[in-house]
């Protein structure tokens, strides 16, 4: 396993950050000496339209569109953005105001005001789109507009994580003149208020960033153009990286390729190590007759070894997780470790023979081919070999496009199945409101009255989230006694980068979405 406590250093640098920035050793130089600074991805976006998406669509919306709460350099709550100021104006954490900053516009010109930002957040609850964010804005009553620089979210319950969600990209502010209030922009623009202007965009292919001399907000741009370049595979951005092609990598690299840039090969790369807090998990099917059965889901959870998982399929770039709040989050436990231990095929088996269970059990895991990267294959591959290596289960492996898995899993189709996680905001809520209820993000209705009724709705009546650890705690050992989710890793974020990109270290936020403005080209060393 690799160090992970070193900073930048010359031959394959690593630079370890946590979820406020790191360490930074260089200056910026004049912005403009070499062109634009071009950025390498596997996640493209699937819309142009905030009202559409829910997905890594949000990585684009950051750099191009604004919110009223951001991260600025090192937050990790967040603090104004296209607002002065937010606020709630009572102590039942139930009025949220927020006052923009004056003299607020749009890259086009138009003014952005209050009556602006209650246009687009009414617009995504009226647009309802299937792949879109109306489900953030479930505590929302109304949007009130007072003056043009004032406006009033009015909660129809108590919710401190409000905030959190003003400040996803989902909560991008959009022109009204240019976006129709009960369908999708479809003419392939942009009109946003955010640090850079989208110039040009090929869909799957590129999208050119240039300076939006309109912009007001925290954020200090240290370059005034970016072309993001979005690539199919991990292998082929890697060689675009060597080849001196791209200046950068966010997102998509494959475990070989990051083994391999931080060998001294890879001498005039250099590669930033930054603590991530996207999960992946199984999901069991309450419908599915093995599957529902606690017994079964316990003993799986028994004989799961996740550091095997982690070690072998990803070379120890992702993290064993043993509870679906990951850690560095207030209130993350380890659950799963503190209740089963060790992988243990005796315990797994004495667990299923007090239930009555004696044969061996056929289990169904279902994966997607081509959503959380190219180590997903053999991942399942690792967890039938010790399932089937038990003794206890007899275990199939099916897999699907992700446009088709969606709709199998929404379908209840799969006994067990993989699921991945990129938070919407860094708080602990988030890790475990979306996958209880009736409906959640699972489409797997998983009631859990304690969870929904008493815990989740205390801590949202406290905005000092330290002090709903005990709710929190709470809520994740009950998610373990089911066993109807197993954690199994926890990844982190890395940012490949030329010998004379300065940045990066700096450049992702709490939610892990890279802030272009922080990359710039170095003057020394």
């Amino acid at each position: 396993m690799f160090n992970r406590k070193r900073c930048l250093r010359r031959v394959a640098a690593v630079a370890s950050i946590g979820l406020m920035a790191g360490c930074s050793v260089f200056s910026a130089s004049d912005p403009n000496s070499e062109g634009p600074i071009v950025v390498g991805t596997t996640s493209a976006p699937s819309t142009l339209d905030p009202a559409a998406s829910w997905d890594g669509s949000w990585e684009l919306f950051r750099n191009i569109y604004q919110t009223l709460l951001a991260y600025p350099g090192g937050a990790t709550t967040p603090q104004p953005d296209a607002a002065k100021s937010c606020k709630f104006t009572d102590s039942g954490y139930r009025t949220y105001s927020c006052e923009i900053r004056p003299g607020m516009k749009f890259s086009n010109g138009d003014a952005l005001t209050a009556q602006a930002v209650k246009y687009s957040i009414d617009r995504i609850r009226t647009i309802n789109a299937k792949t879109g964010p109306a489900g953030l804005l479930g505590s929302l009553d109304r949007v009130q507009v007072l003056g043009d620089r004032q406006v009033v979210f009015h909660l129809n319950k108590p919710d401190a994580t409000f905030p959190f969600v003003l400040a996803t990209p989902a909560m991008s502010i959009v022109d009204p003149d240019d976006y129709p209030a009960r369908s999708l922009r479809k003419d392939g623009k942009v009109d946003g208020s955010g640090p850079y202007e989208l110039q040009s965009y090929r869909e799957g292919e590129k999208a050119v960033l240039v300076r939006n001399d309109h912009y007001q907000g925290f954020a200090q741009r240290q370059n005034d153009a970016v072309t993001i370049r979005y690539f199919r595979d991990s292998g082929t951005m890697v060689k675009a990286l060597k080849d001196k092609q791209i200046d950068v990598t966010y997102r998509g690299l494959a475990a070989d390729d990051i083994v391999a840039l931080q060998s001294k090969d890879s001498s005039d790369l250099q590669l930033v190590d930054g603590a991530g807090t996207d999960i992946n998990y199984l999901v069991f099917n309450p419908k599915d007759p093995w599957a529902k059965n606690p017994a079964v889901r316990k003993a799986v959870a028994q004989v799961v070894d996740r550091a095997a998982i982690a070690h072998k399929v990803y070379k120890d770039t992702v993290d064993p997780l043993y509870s679906m709040v990951p850690a560095g989050l207030t209130g993350h436990t380890t659950g799963f470790f503190d209740d089963f231990g060790d992988p243990s095929v005796p315990k797994a088996r004495e667990i299923l023979t007090k239930a009555g269970i004696h044969q061996r059990v056929p289990l169904t895991l279902w994966y997607t081919t081509d959503r959380y990267g190219s180590e997903t294959a053999k991942e399942f591959q690792e967890l039938k070999r010790q399932l089937d290596g038990s003794g206890l289960f007899t275990i199939t492996l099916k897999s699907r496009p992700w446009k088709t898995y969606v709709q199998g899993y929404e379908n209840g189709e799969y006994p067990v199945f993989g699921r991945g996680w990129f938070p919407d905001f860094p708080d602990a809520d988030n890790f475990i409101a979306p996958f209880v209820g009736e409906q959640n993000a699972l489409g797997t209705p998983y009631p859990s009255p304690k969870i929904t009724k008493t815990l989740l709705p205390e801590s949202r009546r406290e905005s000092d989230r330290a002090k709903v650890v005990k709710e929190f705690q709470e809520a994740q050992q009950i998610l373990v006694n089911d066993a109807r989710l197993l954690p199994l890793w926890q990844g982190r974020q890395y940012v490949a980068a030329s010998d004379d990109i300065s940045g990066g270290e700096q450049a992702l936020d709490p939610s892990t979405i890279m802030m272009m403005w922080e990359l710039h080209r170095k003057t020394s060393w």
